[in-house]
């Protein structure tokens, strides 16, 4: 366990690579019995899934939680959408960014906050081909000279 209570159980690394981020945010995540079972066995898939803000509440699409094994006839459906547990002034902060053009509602990160399981959502910006090309290139820069770095070092 990580230090305040909090164990990642899924990240969209994805995303990081597909947009800008420009804010988070932290929501709950409404789930039922067996899904939180699934959940604490780290059976969940982030990526591909978005966030839609519409009729006044926050619901998550996309995001796949395998079913329990043990479960039973009452298991739930792996693709779902699951609402998100938001104050009002949030999802109308939310909605008012996602109607300027290019932002968009990604989840990043889920996790156990205490007995909680919670969502880092972020609102992002899509990268251009150009973008994602440079933000590799500053990548192996960095990682060369931390090698150079380890290597002086070393002598």
């Amino acid at each position: 366990m990580a230090k305040d209570g909090v164990k990642t159980i899924a990240q969209n690394k994805k995303a990081y690579h597909d947009y800008f981020v420009d804010d988070e945010l932290e929501a709950g995540i409404e789930l039922v019995g067996t899904e939180v079972k699934s959940v604490r066995l780290g059976r969940v898939n982030l990526k591909d899934s978005y966030i839609s803000c519409k009729t006044g509440e926050a619901v998550l699409i996309g995001m796949h939680i395998s079913p329990y094994e043990q479960g039973s006839i009452f298991n739930h459906e792996p693709m779902r959408p699951r609402r998100l547990l938001l104050h009002k002034k949030e999802i109308n902060k939310l909605i008012g960014m996602t109607a300027q053009q290019g932002y968009t509602l990604i989840p990043l990160k889920l996790y156990f906050k205490g007995q909680y399981v919670k969502l880092s959502l972020g609102i992002c910006r899509g990268k251009k081909n150009f973008d994602k090309r440079a933000a590799i290139a500053d990548r192996d820069a960095k990682r060369n000279m931390d090698r150079a770095l380890k290597e002086r070092n070393m002598r």
